[in-house]
């Protein structure tokens, strides 16, 4: 068997199989190790795909030439736009995915997918020499030579499974979990922490009593890759219950069985994914909680109880689910669970994904103390794109917070860092209203086709749609006829009547693409999704100028490097503090310092007067 790559990916997860798809899609000679290819992009907890913020992820996977939201597209069963009575900015697609067909669909795209292997193996230790990574040596003896390697080992390092008083070293849903990686690590420098998470039980869907629940219906909305053509067809329902006094009541009765009350757990969780029992005492004065019934596959009767993930023990858990409207007589098919792993300091990476310090390393989702199936992907993407970019000798790509969620992403993780499992939000990007996820095309399949990434067709497939939004472009400030403009306007529930141009009357709200066709024949052949950004982009004009506005000054700083051998220990001026944060993230240029925990901007003036003193001004 071939043991000498250009790359090796460690894992097989959502990071993993996005990491090696970018390396080899890009011509390199690429293994993938993975503790079983049963396990490649299986979704351990919910079976879905987007969501609040998370939808424009997969969005900007997909602009950059990813694989997630083309396979979300094949494998849904029901699609959502999410936060529909708020502005665009926010608006967020998320599919219920077919959890089975998804991982086959993916296993099947890595499997013939040129210039790539995959082995099932653990890998036990990441060989260096001269500061440069040269391999990985498995726990079976074998060395696999490499000058770059990617580690996507999700939550399986030293992995327990935790449920009342009962503890099992393993990963996710019964898989094996990893335990020779993380000394290797160690041995590399890195700082490693115990993280949380948990997943609800899984029920048998023909003991569930929908009648009295609340039917959640698909939607008539795009999905999420810009190659998929057409709408969606949706061929399932999800439900929403809720829970009551008598679930507050079993929760409090057995706090004390709690593994995250009784210190049985003490690593961090997920602060915005809490488990039911930490909802029930961190909100004791709410009466209910919403949970939703969401099918795992089209190919079983097991049902996803959303938001009720659990720790409590099995027969406490028989007693609180059935407490739940609907789910009196519902029968428990997989009990639910915490799950305690390893993962590092992300504050020790670079921007490009690259541990600093080791040449042609670079670590991926859930070990960088990420969370969710999207942020781990679009990390995976981006350490598989720099990680070519740097086997290639090209410049990296990393995104600025005012490109894209991935940059902001990154960026919290590699300046910030995180002290518990972090989760992508919109309200974390400043700039959302120009990071819409329709426009994540045009904002970034420049990038990935630069990158190597984008293909012929999904480039010639963005230039149409590029062309066509300049072509029509022009015709917002034209002025239709009278009669059809005050016609329009009665249709969105408007008075009156006057002289109106296009741009005007896009800004009124309630006008969507549809509307337009039908009262203004001149836009009848403008294709609906670049209609609507035309729309969108007339709405929100007058702050979209002022974000640009804040965009370039933040460029400024953006461009002003610093230099890596700076002595910020020994720098007269800075708090203490700063020193210390300084010198263990080093900041690549004054915006990056700017956005560190405990850097304040009297620190940066410091910083400026320096620089300029040493001529890098």
């Amino acid at each position: 068997m071939e043991k000498c790559y250009d790359a090796i990916v460690i894992g097989g997860g959502h990071a993993g199989v996005e990491a090696a798809l970018a390396l080899a899609r890009t011509s390199l000679r690429t293994l993938m190790m993975t503790l079983t290819p049963d396990a490649i992009a299986y979704m351990a907890c919910n079976p879905a795909i987007g969501g609040t913020a998370k939808g424009h992820l997969v969005r900007e996977i997909d602009a950059l030439g990813g694989q997630m939201g083309i396979n979300a597209d094949a494998t849904y069963l029901q699609m959502r736009m999410l936060n529909r009575g708020k502005g665009e900015a926010v608006h967020s697609l998320r599919a219920q995915s077919d959890k089975i067909k998804y991982h086959l669909t993916m296993k099947r795209t890595l499997e013939e997918q040129e210039n790539l292997d995959i082995l099932q193996a653990e890998a036990a230790e990441i060989l260096t020499r001269g500061g440069a990574v040269c391999g990985v040596r498995t726990t079976l003896g074998d060395t696999y030579e490499a000058k770059a390697v990617v580690v996507a080992t999700g939550v399986y390092l030293n992995s327990d499974i935790i449920t009342g008083d009962w503890r099992k070293e393993s990963g996710p849903s019964g898989f094996a979990n990893a335990t020779h990686l993380t000394q290797s690590l160690i041995s590399l420098g890195l700082d490693v922490r115990r993280f949380k998470t948990g997943t609800p039980a899984r029920l048998d869907g023909r003991t569930i009593d929908y009648s009295v629940m609340q039917a959640q219906e698909g939607e008539d909305v795009y999905p999420f890759s810009f190659m998929t053509e057409g709408r969606v067809h949706n061929t399932a329902k999800c439900y929403l219950t809720y829970t009551t006094q008598a679930t507050k009541d079993v929760i409090m009765a057995n706090i004390a069985r709690s593994p995250l009350y009784n210190g049985t757990i003490k690593s961090t969780g997920p602060r915005y994914c809490p488990s039911i029992e930490d909802k029930v005492m961190r909100f004791a004065d709410k009466e209910r909680h919403q949970i939703f019934i969401e099918p795992e596959s089209a190919f079983t009767h097991e049902m996803y109880a959303q938001g009720m993930s659990s720790s409590l023990p099995f027969d406490v858990q028989e007693q609180m689910y059935h407490t739940v409207t609907g789910l009196e007589r519902a029968r428990i098919v997989r009990y639910a669970y915490a799950i305690e792993y390893d993962c590092i300091d992300s504050t020790l990476l670079l921007p490009t994904l690259q541990v600093k310090g080791i040449d042609g390393l670079y670590m991926a989702g859930q070990i960088n103390g990420s969370s969710g199936y999207e942020e781990a992907a679009a990390q995976g993407l981006m350490a598989g794109i720099n990680a070519s970019l740097w086997l290639r000798e090209k410049d990296p790509l990393v995104l600025r917070r005012d490109e894209a969620y991935i940059g902001v992403l990154i960026d919290d993780l590699v300046t910030k860092g995180t002290n518990e499992p972090y989760r992508m939000m919109t309200a974390r990007a400043e700039h959302r209203l120009h990071l819409r996820q329709e426009n994540a095309d045009m904002r970034l399949t420049p990038k990935g086709r630069e990158a190597g990434l984008v293909d012929d067709a999904r480039w010639a497939k963005f230039e149409e749609k590029r062309a066509e939004a300049q072509a029509f472009a022009p015709l917002l400030s034209k002025y239709p006829p009278k009669a059809s403009s005050d016609a329009f306007l009665q249709s969105l529930g408007e008075g009156g009547s006057g002289n109106y141009s296009y741009e005007q009357l896009f800004k009124r709200t309630g006008t969507t693409a549809d509307g337009v066709k039908e009262f203004f024949p001149e836009w009848s052949d403008c294709d609906p999704r670049v209609l609507g950004e035309l729309i969108t982009s007339c709405r929100y004009a007058g702050y979209l100028e002022k974000q640009k506005a804040a965009i370039e000054r933040e460029k400024k700083m953006e461009g002003k490097a610093i230099p890596p051998d700076i002595d910020y220990l020994n720098m007269h001026g800075l708090r203490l503090e700063a020193r210390q944060k300084l010198d263990k993230i080093r900041p690549l240029n004054l915006g990056q310092a700017a956005r560190i925990s405990g850097v304040s901007p009297a620190d940066i003036t410091v910083l400026m007067v320096r620089l300029y003193g040493r001529g890098e001004g």
